[in-house]
């Protein structure tokens, strides 16, 4: 396999970026692949809930699913805590960025914004602002944030719900993340 000669960025030539360019295209053209082979390894859970983070994935994927919404959304419903692993505390704006190249402008704000949003369900029971979510009553995506986290995110922790399966959304997940990039 061919390699760069230079060993900092700013000695390298016109060759080297070429060459680095079509190796990074093709290292894109498998986010899908790393994206599920992430997703199927999620069968662990933080201590306390009833469900894997997988199965939440899948419960909140299926009900974007079966409530007719488009494509984009159910991928959106399927990764929007695809960060809880990596990024505990921003969560949601690690899955936002996974998805921002892919998605519309609507979708990314609001799985960046759904952490915030789902405040509202448990915030007070720890001495939070449950209302925290109220400084962007006037953003245009607001009511689609709220229809988000009540529809398929804080009612998908139920282990007697019948999740479609993780292979079910790949064909989904490969077409979203096979687009060419939105200029968000």
């Amino acid at each position: 396999m061919s390699k760069v000669k230079f060993t900092e960025m700013k000695y390298g030539t016109k060759e080297d970026y070429l060459l680095l360019d079509k190796h990074e295209k093709k290292y894109i053209e498998g986010t899908a692949d790393r994206i599920l082979k992430f997703m199927s390894g999620l069968t662990a859970t933080l201590e306390g809930y009833q469900v894997s983070r997988l199965e939440h994935s899948l419960q909140s994927a299926t009900k974007a699913f079966k409530a007719g919404e488009d494509e984009e959304m159910v991928v959106a419903a399927l990764l929007h805590d695809i960060g809880d692993e990596l990024a505990p505390l921003n969560h949601s704006e690690y899955a936002a960025a996974v998805l921002k190249p892919y998605v519309s402008e609507k979708t990314h704000w609001i799985i960046e914004k759904h952490g915030e949003f789902q405040l509202y369900y448990y915030a007070h029971h720890l001495g939070g602002n449950r209302n925290k979510r109220d400084k962007y009553k006037d953003h245009k995506y607001y009511n689609a944030t709220i229809d988000f986290c009540e529809k398929y995110d804080q009612g998908s922790f139920d282990p007697n719900y019948k999740s479609l399966p993780l292979e079910h959304f790949e064909p989904m997940v490969r077409r979203i993340f096979s687009r060419k990039p939105y200029s968000n």
